[in-house]
């Protein structure tokens, strides 16, 4: 049993018989390992030139949707794209993602209720770096244990469906906190759900980092999207110059 998130992921533990607290006994070296390992899969992709995106999210937001949606608008630009998905259990999520004729790679954590580096460098062994441009990692949906555990991505991106409520950042700030960009999906069903208001969530964000850039996007009607790719080729140009985006 992990002892940071409480899933079943058979981390490997030090065990230290020292008076401090067991949860920061547990949690320094599991993050530390884990670290090194993303440092190491961040390596690979900027010697391939790969840009990797880790999106992140509760069940049900519609990261597979968008993440067609996306595929389907940047492959008509020339963009490689692979993809790392992460659930429990099931290849439903990548094998739609492969009938867009993407490489995708699924990761079937078991109990485990996030992805770690060393899951994403053995998925990477069935990934040709060399040619791809964007590598999406498709987190398990999760608000909790992902936003703890770096990947190597180069980027965080928090997707939060308009069905969930617009409080979820302030209930879940470790998760909104840490993203570069967050996305207000399924923009289309906002007529039909008034409890949802789209400025109350952009300032709960706003309160833990002003900074981060929200945008209203729609897998489904479109709304949204162009920003969307637009905010990626940025991210793309600077990755590719070495410059903070």
């Amino acid at each position: 049993m992990c002892g940071t998130c409480g899933c079943g992921h058979d981390h490997e533990h030090d065990h230290h018989h020292e008076h401090r607290d067991p949860a920061i006994a547990v949690l320094e070296p599991l993050l530390g390992e884990n670290d090194r390992e993303a440092a190491h899969n961040r390596a690979h992709f900027d010697a391939h030139g790969v840009l990797a995106v880790n999106l992140m999210s509760s069940p049900g937001s519609g990261k597979t949707s968008l993440l067609e949606a996306t595929i389907v608008a940047l492959a008509a630009k020339g963009w490689r794209i692979a993809v790392v998905v992460g659930d429990l259990e099931t290849e439903n999520d990548a094998a739609r993602i492969r009938s867009h004729g993407v490489p995708a790679v699924q990761i079937t954590t078991g109990m485990a209720c996030h992805l770690d580096a060393m899951m994403v460098h053995r998925a990477l062994h069935d990934i040709d770096l060399a040619a791809i441009d964007l590598l999406f990692i498709e987190n398990v949906g999760n608000l909790v244990c992902p936003a703890s555990f770096d990947l190597g991505q180069h980027a965080d991106v928090v997707l939060l469906s308009v069905t969930e409520g617009d409080d979820k950042p302030a209930k879940y700030p470790v998760m909104f906190r840490a993203a570069d960009h967050v996305l207000v999906t399924k923009a289309d069903l906002l007529p039909h759900i008034a409890e949802f208001r789209p400025e109350r969530a952009a300032r709960a964000i706003a309160d833990l980092d002003a900074a981060t850039p929200v945008s209203l996007v729609s897998a489904k009607s479109g709304e949204g999207l162009d920003g969307w790719l637009d905010w990626l080729a940025g991210l793309r140009a600077a990755h590719r110059t070495g410059k903070p985006a």
